[in-house]
């Protein structure tokens, strides 16, 4: 094996996503510190162009419905038509740092997260989730 190549695998590794991926795509997000569910429909964006995407182009997130952004630590709302709530996590779930209804038109950043969960606005406040809790995404 040559050195680039090693290189390649372990960055692969890095990123990998090691989280179950329900078959059927039905994914929940639950606060174990806390125990209240974030989102029980949530989607996995795990591909640069899903990634890319994210929720542009949605007029909206359903209640309990969400976006998982793996690997990421920035997200913006360039474009978007409404406002969201951020989570970041770090690689054991573990909440970074949170930030509530981020409007259409801003930035956020947590060098620390390892991902993001974007959710319908007033998910956070809902759920009382707050920086060094613990989440776990579930198959259901």
């Amino acid at each position: 094996m040559t050195f680039a190549s090693w290189i390649q695998r372990e960055v692969r590794k890095l990123f990998a996503v090691r989280e179950p991926i329900a078959p059927n795509g039905r994914t929940q997000v639950r606060n174990t510190t806390r125990q209240t569910i974030l989102a029980n429909e949530i989607e996995i964006a795990d591909s640069a162009a899903k990634r890319n995407k994210g929720l542009l182009g949605r007029s909206g997130l359903n209640p309990g419905g969400g976006l998982w952004i793996v690997p990421c630590e920035s997200v913006h709302t360039f474009g978007m038509q409404f406002p969201i709530d951020l989570v970041y996590l770090d690689r054991q779930h573990r909440v970074r740092k949170v930030r509530s209804g981020v409007p259409p038109w801003r930035i956020s950043v947590c060098l620390s997260a390892h991902s993001i969960l974007e959710l319908p606005a007033g998910t956070i406040v809902a759920t009382q989730t707050r920086a060094g809790d613990v989440v776990a995404l579930e198959e259901i």
